[in-house]
């Protein structure tokens, strides 16, 4: 019996046969939500989370890196982190701009090589604009310039390309990265650790003092960080399925669960609920969930919420006034511990937890050999393949770590030879005005010292007298 497709579902050149509508709606949708994690998302939360005088340069700093990552992905970064294997850990550099290639199927769900490369631009964009957390206050805005693209081709294509093609060494090993937990989070929170080390600390006052400009902004941010972190995991099967629903599920479990154990770690043992731990407990949620999100239970979501909001809770509240390296390096928005410790934490949790079931709904296999984590291969008598789980994520933080600290180092040291990484000592007293000659919060009375060949602001003594007609 032959069904007839409605006329909207029937083939043709723009919706070939081969491509799902519902799911590249879907991932089209999903790489948006992604794309405003970082804008506004860490725009506002840069910007307000800084003190004032830095407000301007450090929301200016992620604005950039999202314009910078997606020239530089178009133009190689997309093809060395998913084209044709030029070395076990990296692709040949191509440019992915032409509709011969960008209206093919991509390499993995039924979509198009555009929404491919669209939906793993942003995921390219956050990890840089992560780093650059790391560097808030005092690193030349010149300097960030060369580090983006520097950092993009040298660390990230080599990361996506290991774990996430499949013909990348560790993605043929077997390790668990379902969203970025390794690719993202580790990387960014070594590498921003790395940079952190070699532009030097702060102005002293800076350091000493770095109150937020405007908590509720931040808020705001933090807001659309975690909405849009539904995009983040609820995109990686690259389909609309129960798996992507399980993941999205998990995400916000595993993210409230976190945010409440560091906001009672901080009453606890500080006495007041402090709503920037709330936001790190936040962001260490979302870390943590998600190399695991699709692949691990409900229940074992809350767990790894749990140990989200407190292992890196306790690395940044007491390890880190212990440890000399931790104390001598200045990372401003402690993206060590929120997404290096988290992001490794997260790993291991997922070779713990991985359930053998939910890992074939994802990479639809039946090895079982892989994608077995130690729990489950003690439940099932498939220990062997546990434990193997276990060693290949381990073996994934050992290269991510070596890899973004060898490959930060030397951006690091090749900008230096071109520019300074940090501001000279006058500008860090002055901050926004210095460096961009703006600033964020400019009052009427001001008057021409916020002007610019870009906005015309009157100053008070030349606004038009009533009645004169002047708009």
């Amino acid at each position: 019996m032959m069904v007839s497709l409605p006329e909207n579902l029937l083939p043709d050149e723009a919706s070939p046969g081969w491509m799902s509508k519902g799911d590249n709606t879907w991932q089209l949708t999903a790489a948006t939500l992604v794309g405003l994690q970082s804008v506004p998302g860490l725009v506002i939360l840069y910007g307000s989370i800084a003190k004032k005088k830095w407000a301007v340069n450090s929301a200016f700093m992620a604005f950039y890196a999202f314009a910078a990552v997606l020239v530089c992905w178009v133009g190689w970064g997309h093809e060395m982190s998913f084209g044709e294997k030029l070395l076990p850990f990296l692709g040949r550099p191509r440019l992915a701009l032409g509709q011969g290639f960008l209206l093919k199927q991509a390499f993995l769900g039924r979509i198009p090589n555009a929404s491919m490369v669209y939906f793993q631009f942003v995921f390219a964009a956050l990890t840089m604009i992560l780093i650059g957390g790391a560097l808030l206050g005092r690193m030349s805005f010149q300097a960030w310039m060369l580090f983006v693209p520097l950092w993009v081709t040298l660390s990230y294509t080599v990361c996506a390309f290991s774990m996430w093609c499949p013909e990348g060494w560790l993605s043929k090993l077997g390790i668990i990265d379902y969203s970025g937990g390794f690719v993202v989070h580790l990387a960014s929170g070594v590498a921003g650790f790395t940079a952190a080390y070699w532009v030097g600390p702060r102005a002293s006052k800076d350091k000493q003092r770095f109150p937020p400009n405007n908590l509720l902004l931040m808020l705001a941010g933090a807001g659309l960080l975690w909405m849009g972190w539904t995009g983040f995991n609820g995109g990686d099967p690259y389909t609309v399925s129960a798996d992507a629903s399980l993941a999205v599920l998990n995400t916000h479990v595993c993210t409230a669960t976190s945010l409440l154990t560091w906001l009672l770690l901080d009453i606890i043992f500080f006495g007041k609920p402090s709503v920037i731990g709330a936001t790190q407990g936040m962001i260490t949620g979302l870390v943590c969930i998600t190399p695991a999100a699709g692949v691990v239970q409900g229940w074992a979501a809350i767990i790894i919420g749990m140990m989200g909001g407190s292992i890196p809770w306790y690395t940044m509240m007491i390890l880190h006034r212990e440890i000399k390296l931790l104390k001598q390096v200045d990372d401003t928005m402690a993206v060590f511990h929120t997404h290096a410790v988290a992001g490794s934490l997260g790993g291991i949790l997922t070779g713990l937890f991985a359930d053998p079931k939910l890992s074939r709904l994802f990479y639809d296999t039946d090895d079982w050999q892989h994608f077995t984590g130690l729990f489950c291969g003690f439940q099932t008598g498939r220990v062997a393949a546990g434990f193997r789980q276990l060693g290949v994520q381990l073996l994934g933080i050992v290269f991510v770590v070596l890899l973004n600290v060898i490959a930060t180092s030397v951006v690091c040291l090749l900008i230096q030879l071109v520019v300074p990484l940090r501001l000279a000592e006058d500008v860090l007293q002055t901050g926004d005005d210095a460096v961009h000659g703006e600033e964020a919060y400019a009052l009427w009375g001001d008057g021409e010292k916020y002007s610019s060949k870009y906005i015309s602001v009157h100053a008070v003594d030349e606004v038009p007298p009533a009645g004169s007609g002047v708009l």
